[in-house]
């Protein structure tokens, strides 16, 4: 295993968080889009990135994210680069075009990566599926691996999460930080747009007036996550849909990388005791690496290069239990 060790250049939190999102620009891959239907007639969009492997990597997304964003096309063009098929599955609402029901997407929306386990899994195309998410999708993915425990589908191997905000509240404690006032108010404009597309199709139960008084997630949680979605307030959505209480009974190899100056990032989401009880589990706390940062010169991230390497090692036990 290699520690990540930034350039001298980028030993700063903020500057690992801002610099990919301005300056890092991949082509998008050659994604072929299917569109599935949820137990609830809903659906998602998914987008696949096949070369032909029985192995498959399914990507989460962060908030606001989709499948276009760049530290999902880097992932892939890395995966693909080893033989391996990616599929980049966009949340509700995250594909371009408003979903039909009115819930959206949300860190407990482990549903949703169910079904898309399910029906990837149900193709009869693979032998191995490890499932990569980045901030929130990393929240979503080890909460479903929690959630699942023992019956998580057996062609499950392992799970990745990089920048994970697996104790929600402190994350969102982090976030009101004037610091990161930037990433505060560019979620809120990016989630604004899919309120009001959401109102238009539901104006009798959703509305945006005064919208502009929401300055925090629990602002905007209490007010719309939570009724929205079942849970009685910020608070109790944050309680329920973090992974930390449910870290405890993943049963599949497991990987957090969490950097220590992740502006997004407080306390306990470096989950190192729950860690230490669970056998599946490691914990990487890097010095650097921002959110979603962790860059090196050239066109391959240290994530991707970590990814690949955990990957690699849970496929060589297997095939040395075989």
């Amino acid at each position: 295993m290699t520690v990540y060790s930034p350039p001298f250049y980028l030993r700063n939190g903020h500057l690992q968080t801002i610099y990919p999102t301005l300056f890092r620009k991949l082509d998008l891959p050659a994604y072929q889009r299917e569109r599935i239907s949820t137990p609830d007639d809903d659906f998602l969009d998914l987008d696949w990135a096949c070369v032909g492997g029985k192995t498959l990597v399914i990507l989460c997304h962060g908030l606001e994210g989709n499948s276009t964003r760049d530290y999902i096309k880097g992932m892939v063009k890395a995966v693909n680069g080893q033989a391996m098929d990616a599929l980049a599955w966009n949340y509700r609402g995250c594909s371009g075009e408003p979903n039909r029901q009115k819930i959206m997407y949300h860190n407990g929306a482990t549903y949703d990566l169910d079904s898309v386990v399910r029906h990837a899994a149900g193709s009869g195309r693979y032998a191995h599926i490890f499932i990569i998410g980045f901030s929130m999708g990393g929240n979503l993915a080890l909460l479903y691996a929690g959630q699942q425990a023992g019956n998580i589908h057996p062609l499950v191997r392992g799970i990745i999460g990089f920048s994970v905000p697996c104790e929600l509240s402190h994350s969102s404690r982090a976030l009101e930080h004037p610091a990161c006032t930037i990433y505060m108010k560019r979620f809120l404009i990016k989630l604004h747009k899919k309120l009001q597309a959401k109102q238009a199709l539901y104006p009798d139960q959703i509305t945006v007036d005064n919208y502009h008084r929401i300055k925090t997630f629990k602002q905007f949680d209490d007010r719309y996550t939570a009724p929205l979605h079942g849970f009685s307030d910020a608070e109790d959505y944050w309680h329920r849909c973090s992974c930390n209480r449910h870290l405890n009974r993943i049963s599949v190899p497991t990987l957090i990388v969490n950097a220590q100056d992740d502006p997004f990032l407080l306390d306990d989401c470096y989950p190192h005791a729950e860690v230490a009880a669970n056998r599946y589990l490691t914990l990487e706390a890097p010095a650097h690496g921002g959110h979603v940062g962790f860059m090196l010169p050239g066109t391959i991230y240290w994530s991707e290069q970590r990814a690949l390497s955990f990957i690699q090692q849970q496929l060589n036990a297997l095939s040395i239990s075989d």
